[in-house]
């Protein structure tokens, strides 16, 4: 008898139970197959900051310069990571993120997973961010006010140059496609930029980063090796998308960077 009302019992719970579907299962994102690599991934972490040279991500990694080449490349191949040769000497090879590769890849992990992305709370800063050139005549200018424009003027925003002269007149016509007025803003050298103390230094030339890094006391350091627009050759469509490719270029530079400022703390003392 209780063998019968089990085998009962068994029968009716199966005709009941709820019909089951398949979870789909989509493939992994090739983003998320390379960013698992934990080398690969304090790469990225380090590039994030800031441009580096091979030597540079080899001292702060702690990792041998043969294993950092050989990820290096692979990030490379999957148009992660782009290089630029420095503008100060041409022997030194600048690596750094190539942030829209970055985001489509993040992106496309969202979607695998169906994930939102929250947003990162509001850092305060007390102090101007300080973008740095040589002549402070094109991209530090456009950096600044891409920062102005994009942060709403939260962020203080300044430029300077180690040796400024007058802006560029492609640099206000590109910016100003944009739909942003730069042509009421003027060169500057540092001693001129340095009060209020900035907390941020962006140096966004090879030859300005060579100079003058290590005189700069900011708490928080970065450099962009951004490929100088002004020394393009050529007739004027050239050096005309040249300066778009720099201002594009620093539009997404400093889209990111008002993301990492939302992730820290800054305190210089």
């Amino acid at each position: 008898m209780i063998q019968r009302r089990t085998s009962r019992w068994l029968s009716s719970s199966k005709a009941h139970a709820p019909a089951t579907h398949p979870v789909p299962q989509p493939p992994i994102p090739e983003a998320l197959r390379l960013l698992s690599d934990e080398t690969r991934w304090r790469l990225v972490s380090e590039l994030r900051w800031s441009d580096r040279q091979v030597s540079e991500l080899c001292e702060r990694a702690g990792l041998p310069q043969n294993l950092v080449s050989y990820h290096l490349g692979v990030l490379r191949q999957a148009g992660l990571v782009r290089t630029h040769r420095s503008d100060a000497d041409g022997r030194a090879l600048y690596y750094g993120l190539d942030l829209v590769a970055l985001r489509a890849g993040l992106h496309a992990i969202n979607g695998a997973l169906a994930l939102d992305t929250p947003a990162a709370p509001q850092s305060p800063m007390g102090g101007p961010v300080l973008f740095v050139c040589t002549r402070n005549s094109a991209r530090s200018q456009m950096a600044e006010a891409w920062l102005r424009q994009i942060s709403g003027g939260r962020i203080v925003a300044r430029s300077a140059g180690t040796a400024p002269a007058g802006i560029q007149p492609l640099a206000i016509q590109v910016m100003a496609e944009a739909g942003i007025d730069i042509g009421y803003q003027h060169a500057k050298s540092l001693s001129e930029a340095m009060s209020p103390a900035p907390e941020v230094v962006v140096t966004v030339c090879d030859l300005a980063r060579e100079e003058c890094a290590s005189t700069l006391n900011a708490p928080l350091q970065l450099h962009w090796s951004v490929p100088d627009p002004v020394a393009v050759a050529g007739d004027d469509t050239a050096r005309l998308l040249a300066f778009r490719a720099a201002r594009d270029e620093l539009r997404l530079r400093v889209d990111g960077l008002i993301g990492l400022l939302r992730s820290i703390s800054i305190n210089g003392n």
